[in-house]
């Protein structure tokens, strides 16, 4: 893997390298001014020689006010509105004062959030960080290292590039791959959209779009994603100056993967009207029900076509954790750029995104030079920059807790937690099959369960001529009625397409340590909101 700073050798280099002494034989972070407060009673730092001590009661003040928050709440979210809840935040946000503003504040927090741990919190691609990850975040925000150059982060520098190069193995690139972390999916996919604006309307206009913009004139540029694709991808081409309208959107079948045929009539219409096929965006793990569009034929559909092939596997590409789930992923190796993200199915404090090229060379156009962060002649010496790989200057060390959970746990380790929650997918489709008063849209293919609650007509039959649409309603007033009561947090969507009967219900399963038991549970409360709802809607 190339173009993202030291390599192996540099680390083993840097192991043989003596502590370096400041004046008089002192190591530099002795206790001093620079790391104590310099009046008695003045807010400490979290750096330095002395950043440990101040932080230790501090730390247990949190972790004393975020139990108490999480009894206060006592379920998956408060039991309250959104308006009785904006009162009491703002009530609590005046009070808050001096040493009572940090334990009451974050009691606030505690209280008022959707706590991903709880079995009942299956809304969103929103998962349980591990323990491990927060702890090793904390030691992130202590020392608030910035990833934009090498002397703000030396050894977060090199740990990024390392944990990069084995993300790039997972995904099946080669030693040519380069990568970043990001804030998420949303820019992920935007840097995979913009070298593939660079790299192909370049090639056909002959000119450098970064530096002179899109082409006017010439075939229009055009963009091709399933019709359940994450709408980031519309955002992307609106924020590079292509348009919304340049996303094509590709059919789907019923589990809402990206029907291959119907992508290869789509670029072939693109040619047949003289426009010009910039990307193909393959989805590995949609948000609505975890489908995979078929990567392999998306590839050579846009080999054949001259376009980028970016997968979107923010959600999907945790799959590459299993043995079991992997091959779902065949094909990915064959893409140009891949967007994944950890704080989905990887357990990580958010963000934890990661963008992958398959050849480095193809980042030339993102390559920045500030004489202030990565002037020429430091490179040169070997002090290397991360700030060309990414459209942000200051960036968090986010590699960091992602490091030191892949080797707390190894791969083996979290692909049993993605086989856990794959599990708990299928357990809850079989409940949903067995239950009357609830239907399955599709069978999971990752952990996302897409279904609808099925109200009678109030005699206990079908529902009538209006069927569709009050289904509609009910199934959307029942998970505000869970919401209010405090009972559940349960996603919501639609499924492509126009008119009324489209609303499901979802439950995403990102808790590795829930059972088929809580699963049977949440669906049973959805039911019953469902029959509490029917008299009202």
């Amino acid at each position: 893997m190339t173009g993202r700073g030291p390599g192996t050798g540099g680390v083993r280099g840097a192991a043989r390298v003596p502590a370096a002494r400041g004046t008089a034989g002192e190591p530099p972070g002795t206790p001093g001014a620079s790391t104590a407060p310099p009046v008695p009673g003045a807010p400490a730092l979290s750096g330095g020689t002395a950043g440990p001590t101040a932080l230790e009661p501090l730390l247990r003040t949190v972790l004393a006010a975020l139990a108490e928050g999480a009894g206060r709440r006592g379920g998956p979210v408060p039991a309250t509105t959104p308006g009785e809840l904006a009162a009491h935040v703002a009530g609590e946000f005046a009070a808050a004062s001096g040493e009572d503003a940090l334990p009451r504040l974050t009691a606030l927090l505690a209280y008022g959030s959707a706590d991903p741990a709880d079995p009942s919190c299956a809304a969103h691609l929103h998962c349980p960080p591990l323990a491990v990850a927060a702890a090793a975040d904390l030691a992130v925000s202590a020392l608030n290292p910035s990833q934009d150059s090498w002397d703000q982060a030396p050894a977060a520098t090199v740990l990024e590039t390392l944990l990069l190069e084995e993300l790039a193995r997972l995904v099946g690139y080669g030693d040519e791959a380069a990568g970043v972390l990001t804030s998420g999916g949303t820019e992920s996919n935007l840097l995979g959209l913009m070298l593939a604006r660079d790299r192909v309307l370049g090639r056909a206009s002959g000119r450098r779009t970064e530096l002179e913009g899109v082409p006017r004139g010439g075939p229009r540029p055009r963009v091709f994603a399933s019709a359940a694709a994450h709408f980031s991808v519309q955002r992307a081409a609106a924020l590079l100056g292509l348009g919304e309208d340049a996303v094509v959107p590709v059919a789907v079948d019923h589990g809402l993967r990206m029907d291959p045929d119907a992508l290869a009539g789509a670029l072939k219409r693109c040619a047949d009207d003289g426009e010009l096929p910039v990307a193909v965006v393959a989805t590995a793990g949609t948000t609505d029900t975890g489908a995979v569009d078929p990567l392999r034929a998306c590839a050579e559909a846009a080999a054949e076509a001259g376009a980028w092939l970016h997968v979107d596997a923010a959600y999907g590409g945790g799959a590459l954790l299993s043995d079991r789930l992997a091959p779902l992923l065949d094909g990915i190796a064959l893409a140009d750029s891949v967007s994944l993200d950890w704080h989905k199915l990887g357990w990580q404090p958010a963000a934890a995104g990661v963008f992958l090229v398959r050849r480095a060379e193809t980042y030339a156009s993102l390559a920045r030079r500030a004489a202030y962060l990565n002037p020429r002649d430091d490179e040169e010496a070997g002090y290397p920059s991360l700030l060309g790989l990414s459209p942000r200057t200051t960036r968090r060390a986010d590699a960091f807790p992602m490091a030191v959970t892949l080797r707390a746990l190894g791969r083996e380790g979290l692909g049993r937690l993605v086989d856990a929650c794959h599990g708990l997918a299928l357990a809850g489709a079989a409940a949903v099959r067995a239950h009357p008063r609830l239907e399955l849209h599709c069978d999971p293919v990752l952990s996302v369960l897409l279904f609808r609650y099925l109200p009678t007509d109030g005699t206990g039959g079908a529902d009538g001529a209006d069927g569709p649409g009050r289904t509609d309603r009910v199934n959307a007033a029942l998970r505000r009625r869970l919401l209010r009561e405090g009972r559940a947090v349960v996603g919501r969507t639609e499924l492509p397409g126009e008119g009324p009967g489209r609303v499901r219900l979802k439950l995403t399963l990102l808790n590795p340590y829930a059972t088929p038991d809580d699963v049977a549970r949440l669906l049973d409360a959805v039911a019953a909101a469902g029959r509490a709802e029917e008299v009202a809607v």
